[in-house]
């Protein structure tokens, strides 16, 4: 019998149907042991020798290889075909020598896609371990490991509220901080574009000024609503006759198929995919046999891959759709890796595999791969110059027209910020011609800061700078929000408190370790193991002997010295020339004390040197200057009822009103969700809570209120949720009881949510149980009534499909049932002496 191992149970059942009844397949559920979070897992001083731990959740599969593998007579190694793989193959091949069951035959083989072809060549084809990668992969993992263990103490002690460092995650949001700065320091700029409205032979168009007084004008040379409004007279007035008449051919190219970073970035455009669930279908599309491997550096595709999409593009347009040689590509991306083929499908005849989101991504992949071997479009581009006749004054009007769509019939390249002049359609016109004039506009302008990254900019802007590797992508952004290190709105990464405090913390004091090109280097020497260029424990030494004393040096310095020195770093963002002269970091609200950078016990934030005499404090993240809300408390009005001032002021957490002064006065955070704040809403806040009314049933209170989770209802000790602040005011007595009542239903707390379905994705395809989509205490979750699956967050609800349920529910099911953290035995041990009964039991659990 022969043994074969792979990473998913999927993969394992496809590959067992190709290879026949002498092979047995497994799965060793990807990784099977890691370093164990401790000090000591890593060992500096002795060669960078490793401790392995095996994952206890794989104790079950790994008995089950170990039992196999004592009765194989040949192991046959087939994880995926990069460095993880490799890494895979080789935990598993040492955890059985350990174990004495390794057989002794070993060999390893690889397959870029999972059909019977690719499977039965590789088996024709094994070859041994390879070291240098298995080499590459323990350098990087005990390079994070050493980063992460090393810093991390560090910024715990030193820095209140940061939670973790690592050695490219940390540089990736460096990137979103400093995007974030260069936001809040850009000046707008005013500009004024004047452009005329003109129609020939029944053809309308647009011509913007070019030419004003003599001058060429670019974008910001019409600076002033004055001299716009004189250009927009001299346009009305002139009579503008046709110049010249540019036409100049042009080609576009197709882009290549998709590298890991490209499917990323158009996954994310197209689809609205982020990185990590674009991994997960593309995984499973892999594992289906549907595309080739999805981890990949490379463009280009195997030549029989080449003939069968020339085929496809005959079959489905025609002969002139096929270019004459095929298209050969090479990568422009820094350090990349082209040991494999590009992401394409394993066959160009099928336009669709699978349902939902796995449909989607499929046609993504398929357009992108046929259309890189199709004939270029054909374009004509016209450049029309019209001038009065004093030739002072000129416009311009530009157009394109496509003669022949090529790769574009099928597919077009998504774009981060789009705009294109060149598109619009012209008329046919000649020189001499005077087009007839319909009105002229002269628009206001500014010049607008850069965009903040898109997952899809952001994974361009790291692989442009050879950060990371394109696998480690979707982890590395999924660590940022996790660490809540930054938020995602609209699509947009914003820098939260506490990543711009962490990377300023690493730009003070480690500064050379979150550099872009140190990073890159360090990629670059990290890719000279995997080629068996360098050796990984001389890379590990030369990074070790600088980082270490380093990271000593930081240890010994007491937390107010480094406060100090943040305070001193960040002192052109924290307090800015205000360009009168007066002191930018004089307190606002006694007019004495001197404002500076604090450290407590729940982050930085910024304070008075008046303490406490002065308690004026201020968010770390609310930057100062005539912008930065540094002005102190800002008084609304007075209470109607009292007199009191209502001031609106900025906390440590966040802004917050207050009535009154002193410790009795009364104060209300200030939800997100309210548009504007005026008395009226500042008045209803402090008041709170809002009593309804008696239930009509105990005659006891209903009340509205705000609370840490946000806005409620209490009756009787029960809780109910409010969807907004609105609510709490607007919410009456039927509702309310209605409300109370649905969430007694739920296990009387609100966060258990309706027990009705969000959603029935229809019946389980084997057991024909209806598979529902439910709210839960912690999120979302699906259930055949069995076993219970969390959806993932990155899974958007509206869009998830029966097979995607079907297959998360599998997956968890597979897995087994949850173990308890230090639950007693006593249970088991009284169980009755009937046989039947602990089975009985055991069901039940499932549930």
């Amino acid at each position: 019998m022969q043994l074969v191992i792979v990473e998913s149970p999927a993969k394992a059942k496809t590959i067992e149907k190709y290879l026949g009844k002498d092979y047995r397949v497994l799965a060793s559920y990807g990784h099977i042991r890691d370093l164990p979070p401790k000090d000591g897992s890593v060992q500096p001083d002795d060669g960078f020798a490793m401790e392995w731990e095996t994952y206890p959740d794989k104790a079950k599969q790994l008995k089950a290889i170990t039992d196999e593998a004592k009765k194989a007579d040949r192991l046959i190694l087939a994880t995926d075909p990069d460095r993880e793989g490799e890494a895979i193959s080789w935990h598993v091949q040492e955890v059985l020598a350990k174990k004495k069951a390794l057989p002794k035959e070993v060999e390893r083989v690889t397959f870029n896609a999972i059909t019977k072809a690719a499977v039965t060549q590789a088996m024709a084809a094994p070859r041994q371990l390879d070291t240098d990668l298995i080499d590459a992969y323990r350098a990087r993992r005990a390079l994070d490991y050493l980063v992460g263990f090393t810093l991390s103490p560090v910024l715990w002690r030193k820095l209140p509220g940061a939670k973790s460092a690592g050695r490219v995650q940390s540089v990736a949001l460096r990137l979103i901080v400093e995007r974030e700065r260069e936001i809040e320091l850009f000046k707008a700029q005013e500009y004024w574009s004047v452009v005329a409205h003109l129609e020939h032979d029944g053809t309308a168009f647009d011509a913007r000024l070019v030419r004003f007084e003599g001058k060429k004008l670019d974008r910001l040379s019409i600076g002033t609503e004055g001299v716009a409004m004189r250009a927009k007279a001299a346009v009305e007035q002139g009579r503008f006759t046709v110049a010249s008449v540019e036409t100049k051919p042009a080609m576009r190219n197709p882009p290549p198929p998709f590298t890991t970073s490209t499917l990323q970035q158009e996954a994310a455009r197209k689809l609205g995919f982020s990185a990590s669930h674009t991994m997960r279908i593309a995984q499973a599309l892999y594992e289906d046999g549907a595309i080739t491997y999805m981890r990949t550096d490379g463009v280009q595709m195997d030549g029989s891959a080449i003939d069968a999409a020339r085929k496809a593009i005959h079959d489905r347009y025609s002969g002139s759709y096929v270019p004459d040689k095929p298209r050969q590509y090479q990568t422009k991306a820094k350090n990349a890796q082209e040991a494999h083929e590009a992401i394409r499908p394993t066959d160009f005849s099928k336009d669709r595999a699978g349902s939902g989101d796995h449909a989607k991504l499929y046609e993504l992949i398929w357009k992108r791969a046929l259309a890189s071997q199709m004939a270029s479009a054909r374009m004509e581009r016209t450049t029309v110059e019209l001038e009065e006749p004093t030739g002072q004054d000129a416009l311009r009007a530009t157009g394109q027209v496509v003669l022949f769509p090529g790769y574009l019939a099928l597919y077009e390249e998504g774009r981060d910020d789009e705009g294109d002049e060149d598109s619009r359609r012209l008329p046919v016109i000649r020189q001499g011609d005077t087009p007839a004039k319909k009105g002229v506009d002269a628009e206001q302008h500014f010049t607008q800061p850069p965009p903040r990254f898109s997952e899809a900019s952001l994974v361009k802007r790291l692989e442009e700078l050879g950060i990371g590797r394109p696998s480690t992508y979707a982890s590395i952004i999924q660590v940022l929000k996790d660490r809540a290190y930054v938020r995602v709105e609209k699509n947009r990464f914003f820098a939260e408190e506490t990543g711009r405090l962490l990377v300023a913390f690493l730009e003070r004091f480690f500064e050379k370790y979150v550099n872009y090109d140190f990073t890159a280097g360090l990629e670059e020497e990290l890719d000279d193991v995997s080629g068996g260029r360098a050796g990984w424990q001389a890379v590990l030494d030369a990074f070790w002997r600088d980082f270490q004393p380093r990271t000593a040096e930081v240890m010994e310095r007491k937390p107010s010295e480094v406060t100090e020195a943040l305070d001193q770093f960040l002192e052109p963002y924290l307090f800015p020339d205000k360009g009168d002269g007066t002191d930018p970091r004089l307190c606002p609200s006694c007019g004495t004390g001197r404002l500076a950078l604090r450290g407590g016990k729940f982050g930085a934030f910024v304070a008075c040197s008046n303490y406490p005499d002065c308690k004026f404090t201020r968010r770390f993240g609310q930057p100062g200057g005539a912008d930065g809300g540094d002005s102190g408390p800002e008084v609304i009005g007075q209470d109607p009822e009292t007199g009191e001032d209502i001031s609106r002021r900025s906390g440590r957490f966040g802004p917050y009103i207050q009535r009154g002064e002193g410790k009795e006065a009364a104060r209300a955070s200030i939800p997100k969700d309210i548009p504007e704040l005026d008395l009226d809403w500042a008045v209803k806040l402090l008041n709170l809570p809002r009593t309804i009314g008696n239930h009509p049933e105990t005659g006891n209170p209903i009340t509205a209120s705000i609370g840490r989770y946000g806005p409620y209802l209490a009756h009787d000790g029960k809780y109910a949720r409010l969807a907004s602040t609105a609510e709490v005011f607007e919410t009456g007595m039927n509702a309310a009881v209605v409300k109370l009542a649905e969430a007694a239903a739920g296990g009387g707390r609100p966060q258990r949510g309706s027990r009705e379905p969000l959603k029935v994705l229809g019946a389980h395809p084997v057991s024909g149980a209806e598979i529902k989509l439910m709210e839960g205490r912690y999120g979302a979750y699906l259930t055949d009534g069995t076993t219970n699956a969390t959806l993932p967050k990155t899974v958007d609800q509206a869009a998830l499909t029966l097979d995607e349920a079907v297959q998360l529910v599998d997956a968890k099911a597979a897995a087994g049932p949850a173990k308890k953290k230090g639950g007693r035995k006593a249970p088991a041990k009284k169980a009755p002496a009937k046989k039947a009964a602990p089975k009985k039991k055991a069901a039940a659990k499932k549930e």
